[in-house]
């Protein structure tokens, strides 16, 4: 199963976020193997983390509470609150796949939050060659959406919004993303 994790940084925390790098690094090395996506988000100046994000593959849902919470950083107080939901991969690759390479271009998480039918559960067509990573964010069982998860390429915020279908969501959020862990 499939699990989306996104950590939101705790106002100040970036002193303990930079102290504690290499730990989370070496703690997400047990993880590469089942990794899909990983990278920090970044607050709208652009140069200080806001948040974590990682898409990994893991047994059930008590496993990726754990994954979630056990890590540490969290552990240490950087964040100040966790999203953990099932995803399904409809791109069916990692990020490290993706034909884009790990640089170039303006990258970001967008997130749509929901409720109800479910919303863009395809892949859309006219945005495949800007996608890394692409599903919905689903309960525990697998059974209700809960929104939509992306990682993208766009040339600006509004662009990345678009490939969510508007008046779907309860809320968008959209984050500058960089490719994330260590280079290969």
């Amino acid at each position: 199963m499939e699990y989306f994790c996104y950590h939101r940084d705790r106002p100040g925390s970036l002193p303990l976020r930079e102290k504690l790098l290499e730990e989370h690094w070496s703690y997400m090395d047990g993880y590469a193997a089942r990794m899909i996506a990983r990278g920090p988000t970044f607050a709208e100046d652009g140069d200080a983390p806001s948040g974590s994000v990682h898409i990994v593959e893991l047994p059930d849902a008590a496993a990726a509470r754990a994954f979630a919470f056990d890590e540490p950083t969290y552990q240490a107080g950087v964040y100040r609150d966790v999203l953990v939901r099932r995803w399904r991969n409809l791109l069916g690759r990692t990020m490290w796949e993706f034909p884009g390479g790990r640089d170039g271009g303006n990258r970001y998480l967008v997130l749509g939050l929901g409720e109800g039918e479910g919303a863009d559960l395809t892949v859309p067509a006219d945005r495949g060659d800007d996608l890394i990573a692409y599903g919905p964010l689903l309960s525990d069982d697998g059974a209700t959406w809960l929104g939509t998860a992306a990682l993208l390429r766009a040339p600006d915020p509004a662009a990345a919004r678009a490939v969510l279908t508007p008046g779907r969501y309860a809320a968008i959020e959209v984050h500058d993303w960089q490719f994330g862990g260590r280079e290969e």
